[in-house]
């Protein structure tokens, strides 16, 4: 896809914005930078990159009410669809990617959409960003409902792609959350949940793939890790749902459960044979005493949750 011709007022416009947003700001401070050491660089950098944390915590209320939210659609039934251009959809297929091997996930019950398809991973595809129509595009190729949740994500807080799409999933009636690193921004507005981690200027004048990047990376390992924790994917911090789909994640599997249970190196060996490798099910199996059918109908009747299976079979 391609986007219309530019025109000297569009671009003089587009200018005009981003001269008002506080990640493509000039420090001129940092206008010898190339002068400098390399290690005096890299001292600088990570200066710059310490101070992410402390904006992410400032927004942790907004995380939190946004978590929730999720985790109760995916409890129905719902998606947790990521949508944005450039780094910021890179970064939300990578989240949206690891979280089968990590959680079991579904296929499809996390998505990362990001402007331009496939191709957009690697290289530039012009245009994409600029279109809203696109976002609803991909987003009706997803049959999506009100169950499913949509998090527009942009360091500008401005890209039309994430905007659109954020628009047109609340419009459908999905759960919304945005994520933009500016404050005020038409992405925050357009969700029902605004979630904006203010970082500043860059060391690179207007790379948000640095603070902002960083920022928007550590907002979605929580938007993802605490939905699963709700959503029953771990005993305790234990990837009780990992799937062993190499020998080091079968590796990771027997630790996990030899933790959860403290059974020795046979007892595991069995109980994981006993459930077709299901980590859940397995320690299920050895804390509980049950079989591994029964141990599947317990997990199944307690919507996937090892503390109330284990709970159930007690009682």
């Amino acid at each position: 896809m391609t986007s219309a011709p530019r025109t000297p007022h569009s671009d003089a416009d587009l200018r005009s914005q981003l001269e008002t947003l506080a990640t493509e700001a000039f420090r001129p401070e940092l206008a010898e930078i190339d002068r400098l050491d390399t290690v005096e660089i890299a001292r600088l950098m990570n200066g710059e990159d310490a101070t992410v944390p402390a904006a992410v915590a400032e927004r942790l209320p907004e995380i939190a009410a946004a978590v929730d939210a999720v985790a109760a659609r995916m409890a129905r039934g719902g998606r947790l669809v990521y949508a944005g251009a450039g780094t910021a959809g890179r970064l939300g297929v990578l989240d949206a990617s690891e979280c089968p091997p990590t959680f079991n996930t579904a296929p499809g019950q996390v998505v990362g959409l990001i402007a331009g398809g496939p191709p957009a991973m690697v290289t530039s595809v012009e245009g994409a960003e600029d279109s809203a129509e696109l976002a609803r595009a991909d987003l009706d190729a997803l049959a999506l409902t009100a169950e499913d949740t949509v998090v527009g994500v942009s360091a500008s807080g401005r890209t039309p792609y994430a905007v659109g799409a954020v628009a047109h999933a609340r419009a459908l009636g999905a759960l919304t959350v945005g994520l933009a690193c500016n404050p005020g921004s038409a992405l925050a507005a357009a969700a029902e949940h605004p979630i904006e981690v203010v970082v500043g200027p860059e060391l690179v004048t207007g790379s948000t793939r640095l603070k902002a990047g960083t920022a928007q990376k550590l907002v979605l390992n929580m938007l993802s890790t605490i939905t699963m924790i709700r959503l029953g994917k771990t005993y305790g911090n234990l990837m009780v749902d990992v799937r062993a789909s190499n020998e080091k994640l079968r590796a990771r599997s027997r630790r996990i459960v030899a933790l959860a249970t403290g059974a020795d190196d046979a007892e595991i060996e069995r109980a994981l044979a006993a459930t077709d490798g299901e980590v859940k099910n397995a320690v299920l199996v050895l804390l509980a005493g049950v079989d591994g059918p029964a141990a599947a109908r317990l997990l199944a009747e307690s919507g996937g949750h090892l503390r109330a299976a284990l709970a159930s079979a007690d009682g």
